[in-house]
């Protein structure tokens, strides 16, 4: 199969890899730098088995810029650009992903467009109805750091497609099949639903893993606040295999490219339909920032006019998780926003930064440094690298694990 990925992200970099073991595969991006990188085998962004499989592996994968003429030829193209919901406006900008099916529509019209990115429910048919384009929803459950990984050991495959029609079902059974043969993993579940079905499932899942966060963090805020030893309480609940123990480490709230997004999203589509629990999901991420920010401050000692208390706030590292360079809707970030409205100053520890101020903050780039100057260090995931300051660092991070 000849297929075209637009977006090098971690979604649509791990598909391309993952899929041009066995297919020519084109990845299609606006930034040069990115194109180069790929087309170098090196990877562009910080994924273990992505680095490994670019470097090492036999792949029929080339990166371009020129997007029309990687869509021309294509049996399928991908679609993996970002789409994002503005909650202020209720809107959802999935204007990238109609310029693609809009451009492979033109060029290619017996391609067939698979959309990653991620949509409200309904998108897809509507999109098909108004473009007359062969399109279908392909929902992807990728971890940042293991993206490569989830692809290639999947949980399971999921594609939307119009089943009323043949041609759209045939499609969507073919490019599930790319999916699973290309896949280490045997015997991968494959479902093959309706597109709004897909997109649902998308959302739901999401949220699903944002509520489980959500719930483990105001776990966490009760046992800090009554005084009590968090991690006994969650080894105690999380022994009932009907819970388990997986995903209940508490942090600073959940972020990244998805969760807050996506929560915010399966919230405006319950518009009109009753609900409760999708609305407090939300509203409990910013509790606990909020939670965070106080205890914080407690800690370091501040009082709100600055008397008797010569404190500045550390920040190690911006990053959502460990082995991934990522920090787009980091927790953190919201508590930075929280303590500079408090009038606290606040330094940053992160590597990957470049400048020497983030969102009015300084950047300390050397650690020592930056372990000096903090008077309370706040560390979503600590690091071995603390462990001289460690009367300094604030996190509620029990496991080391995300």
């Amino acid at each position: 199969m000849k297929i075209a990925i637009a977006g090098t992200g971690y979604v649509g970099l791990s598909l391309a890899v993952l899929l041009s073991g066995k297919n020519r595969v084109t990845a299609v991006d606006i930034l040069p730098e990115k194109v180069e990188k790929i087309n170098r085998r090196q990877s562009p962004l910080r994924d273990a088995e992505l680095e490994r499989f670019l470097a090492e592996k036999e792949l029929d994968l080339t990166a371009t810029l020129d997007a029309e003429e990687a869509y021309r030829d294509a049996d399928f193209v991908v679609v993996a650009v970002p789409t994002d919901y503005d909650s202020e406006k209720n809107f959802f900008d999935t204007s990238a992903v109609e310029q693609v099916v809009e451009t492979v529509k033109k060029v290619n019209p017996r391609a067939v467009t698979v959309i990653k990115s991620t949509v409200p429910v309904g998108f897809t048919a509507g999109l098909r109805k108004r473009s007359g384009a062969k399109v279908l929803f392909s929902p992807e459950f990728l971890r940042e750091g293991r993206a490569l990984y989830d692809n290639l050991y999947p949980s399971r495959i999921i594609v939307g497609s119009d089943l009323a029609d043949k041609e759209s079902t045939e499609a969507a059974k073919c490019f599930a099949e790319l999916l699973r043969e290309s896949a280490l993993k045997e015997d991968v579940p494959v479902l093959l639903t309706g597109d709004a079905e897909a997109e649902a499932v998308k959302l739901f899942s999401n949220t699903y893993l944002a509520m489980r966060v959500a719930y483990f963090n105001e776990l966490d805020t009760y046992a800090v606040m009554k005084g009590l030893d968090a991690g006994q309480i969650i080894a105690g609940v999380c022994g009932d295999p009907r819970i388990g123990d997986h995903y209940n480490n508490p942090s600073f709230g959940y972020g990244g490219y998805c969760l807050p997004k996506d929560t915010k999203q399966l919230r405006a589509n319950f518009e009109g339909v009753p609900n409760e629990l999708v609305r407090a999901i939300v509203s409990a991420n910013h509790v606990r920032k909020d939670f965070i920010t106080e205890d914080v401050l407690r800690r370091a000692g501040w009082k709100e006019n600055g008397e008797g208390a010569d404190t500045k706030v550390g920040i190690f590292r911006l990053t959502m998780k460990e082995g991934s360079d990522n920090f787009r809707a980091s927790a953190i970030l919201g508590i930075i926003n929280r303590l500079k409205g408090r009038g606290v100053p606040v330094v940053i520890y992160e590597p990957t930064l470049s400048v020497e101020e983030f969102q009015g903050c300084p950047v300390e780039k050397d650690l020592d440094a930056f372990k000096k100057i903090a008077t309370v260090i706040l560390a979503n995931r600590p690091s071995p690298c603390l462990a001289d300051v460690t009367e300094k660092v604030y996190t509620r991070d029990l496991y080391q694990r995300d």
